[in-house]
Formats: C-alpha cells, sequence, structure tokens
C-alpha cells in the first residue's frame, strides 16, 4: 500500500521496483488482488496490465490502522500508547518533538473544552 500511495497509482512491476527486498511477481499480484477483494485497492485497465489505485485517503487508512493497533495492543487506551512510543523513542525524541506533541494535547483540550451547538 506505501508504493500505491507514494506513487497515486501502480501495477505490479512498478510496486516490485519501489520496494526493498521485494518478494516475488506472483506474491505482489496476488496481494494486490487480495487488497483489492478488500476493498483497500481499485483497478483500471491498461491493455493487459491492471493499474491499482487506494480506494481511501492515506490518512483515512492510516487513522483506521492505528485504531486497530490501539485496541489490539493497548486496550483502546491512548496513554498506554502514548506511554510506550516515549518508552521506545525517549532517547531519541528531540526538545522540538515533544513541545509539538505538548501542544497537540493543548489543542485536543481546547478542542474539547468548546461548547457544541444544538440544533
Amino acid at each position: 500500500m506505501d508504493v500505491i500511495y507514494k506513487l497515486k497509482q501502480a501495477n505490479v512491476s512498478d510496486v516490485l521496483e519501489n520496494m526493498e527486498d521485494p518478494p516475488g511477481y506472483n506474491s505482489i499480484r496476488v496481494t494486490l488482488g487480495i487488497l483489492e477483494k478488500k476493498g483497500k485497492l481499485r483497478h483500471k485497465k491498461d491493455g493487459q496490465k491492471f493499474i491499482y489505485l487506494p480506494t481511501v485517503s492515506r490518512e483515512r487508512a492510516c487513522r483506521s490502522a492505528l485504531d486497530r493497533v490501539l485496541q489490539i495492543f493497548f486496550e483502546g487506551s491512548a496513554p498506554n500508547a502514548v506511554s510506550t512510543l516515549l518508552d521506545l523513542k525517549g532517547d531519541v525524541i528531540s526538545d522540538g518533538d515533544l513541545e509539538q506533541i505538548s501542544q497537540l494535547i493543548d489543542e485536543a483540550r481546547a478542542l474539547r473544552e468548546q461548547p457544541t451547538a444544538i440544533n
């Protein structure tokens, strides 16, 4: 999926050319077919080739994947996930990154505290 998001669209050969240590051609072809059956990709024909395109934006796919990781590995707990991330990257995370994370938390608090309109 990463290659297809990067290239916007790709055939099997494109995917192979843009992967480090790729599996075989048939493995890529089968995987793209599975992703299409799951609704993650669609294809169009270009002669004999299938050109695969994502069906959802990268951001939406990222959010969905992250939500699944949160549910599966962190019991749905954002604090547990953040704590693990900080433990994992704590020694290499910059002061600027920590400041940005702090700012995002402040923005999330401000959004939560805004009154909602009732129709």
